[in-house]
């Protein structure tokens, strides 16, 4: 019994020994190849790939102003600058709204819109909007206005409120932006031209697969 264990250990390692060689010039050709970038170790290799998918999900800026450009109907320094600081401030989108609006103040203030949402990958729908406002806030305004949307999982969980961010008023050369936010999702929208309703209001927009008059 003990010679038997004996022989079979001893040919375990004979066969060891012979294929050591082997397995040395092998781990050297992966090493040489692995230098010259011929092959990446697995994970390594997936992150081009990430990457790739991740763009393939979201807008350039470059594309979200000809959009912009084109849905205005015109382009302004300002219009640029308001999308360049979206970008800086929040990164790529995934999706956008093209919508027009109405809305009043007098500290109080309603407004109500309705669009298109568009996603990168595919899908959206229609959308209303309607929401309150209070604080410092004075005028009315009728325009367009292209929404900037970030983190939208999938369409439907654009239908709810999406509290406004304040202080976070921006506007340059006729053109304005703010983000409203909610679970990770963030709004940026963009209106141009004269009756921007200027102040620091604070209050939610709310949206809709209908139409409604009830702002809340």
């Amino acid at each position: 019994m003990n010679r038997e264990d004996f022989s079979i250990e001893g040919s375990m390692d004979l066969n060891e020994a012979l294929q050591a060689p082997a397995r040395r010039d092998a781990l050297g050709r992966l090493g040489r190849y692995a230098a010259a970038g011929l092959i990446l170790p697995p994970g390594l290799a997936a992150l081009p790939a990430l990457a790739a998918e991740a763009e393939d999900d979201t807008y350039d800026q470059d594309s979200v102003v000809k959009a912009a450009t084109d849905f205005f109907g015109e382009t302004t320094e300002g219009l640029a600058k308001v999308i360049e600081k979206a970008f800086k401030d929040q990164g790529r989108p995934n999706a956008y709204i093209k919508g027009q609006e109405a809305g009043a103040a007098i500290t109080v203030g309603l407004r109500y819109g309705e669009g298109e949402l568009i996603m990168k990958r595919g899908g959206g729908g229609k959308v209303y909007w309607a929401g309150p406002s209070v604080g410092f806030d004075l005028g009315a305004n009728a325009s367009k206005v292209f929404t900037l949307v970030y983190k939208l999982p999938k369409a439907a969980d654009i239908y709810r409120r999406f509290p406004g961010v304040d202080g976070s008023l921006y506007y340059i050369g006729g053109a304005g932006i703010n983000y409203q936010r909610a679970d990770g999702v963030t709004l940026a929208p963009i209106r141009l031209g004269v009756g921007l309703r200027a102040g620091a209001s604070v209050g939610y927009i709310h949206y809709r697969r209908e139409k409604t008059i009830n702002p809340f």
